[in-house]
């Protein structure tokens, strides 16, 4: 069949994926409500094979979805019509991202902006923390829980201030990569690729040293340090699952080069992958400012 033929659109031939995906997030959601469970009793129990059955039929759902797709796209089966689609996909994917993150920054600022005051006085609360938390000191980060226990705020110097030149130069390599693939040159456009990917793989890494020397015994930064803990950890942690993915994303695109796949005129799985690179990139900045320095 020619291209002629899904110039209006292209209707995707029936697919068992989308079953598999929801039975894959099915075992997900069930399985780490029963881990987390089961951690809190201190007992074993079936949550954790739940939970790594459900990651590993997301991944298989992954590879084979997106092989069929890859497949189909060479095959010369969509038209402009269904480019538009997955732009319009792809543009919503990001967008529900932002608002994923903006939901965890809009707790950190109701956190800062009104609970920590009420709880110190502000406003009507007349001495709130006082009642609740005799010892309570109201400023941002809280670094001394209820129970006594004490830690240390993770300065923005050092392995995050490194962590950000390292993504604010994988934005630069992945949009010089983006630039030599629309000249069509093959050799630059695996070596900003792949300079990318390195830089990626370094942020990750030295996210992991740092949580390390978070959960040492000089910071005791924990989980569970009461809200600065929480909100440091759920807010990096989000964000470095992202850049994995993200990795990921660009990896199967160096090796989809190596391939020889992509032209200068149709490459908009690598634009996507690019997009959330640089999606990504933004969200650190921000984090890094309000996390990190304020």
């Amino acid at each position: 069949m020619t291209n002629k033929e899904y110039e209006n659109y292209y209707v995707p031939s029936q697919s068992h994926w989308p079953i598999v995906g929801a039975v894959a997030l099915f075992f997900i959601a069930i399985g780490a409500a029963n881990y987390v469970t089961d951690l809190a009793k201190e007992q074993s129990g079936y949550g954790g094979y739940l939970l790594l059955a459900g990651i590993a039929l997301v991944i298989y759902m992954l590879i084979g979805w997106f092989s069929d797709v890859i497949r189909e796209s060479l095959a010369g089966k969509y038209s402009a019509q269904m480019g538009e689609s997955f732009r319009q996909g792809m543009s919503w994917f990001i967008f529900s991202e932002v608002m994923f993150f903006a939901a965890f920054f809009g707790a950190l600022l109701y956190l800062r902006v009104f609970s920590v005051p009420w709880l110190g006085g502000a406003g009507n609360n007349a001495a709130t923390g006082a009642v609740l938390w005799p010892d309570f000191v109201a400023h941002w980060p809280l670094l001394t829980t209820p129970g006594g226990t004490t830690t240390s705020a993770m300065g923005w110097f050092g392995l995050p201030l490194l962590n950000t030149i390292l993504l604010l130069t994988s934005s630069i390599t992945a949009h010089f990569a983006h630039s030599a693939l629309i000249k069509n040159n093959r050799s630059a456009l695996k070596t900003w690729l792949g300079l990318t990917i390195v830089l990626g793989l370094a942020f990750i890494f030295f996210q992991v040293l740092e949580y390390a020397h978070g959960y040492s015994e000089e910071m005791r930064l924990f989980l569970d340090s009461g809200v600065y803990g929480n909100t440091f950890y759920l807010l990096t942690g989000f964000h470095g699952m992202h850049v994995t993915l993200g990795c990921i994303m660009l990896i199967v695109m160096w090796f989809r080069i190596l391939q020889g796949h992509f032209t200068p005129e149709k490459h908009f799985a690598f634009q996507a992958a690019s997009w959330y690179w640089h999606f990504v990139d933004v969200v650190w900045v921000i984090l890094f400012v309000f996390v990190y320095i304020l």
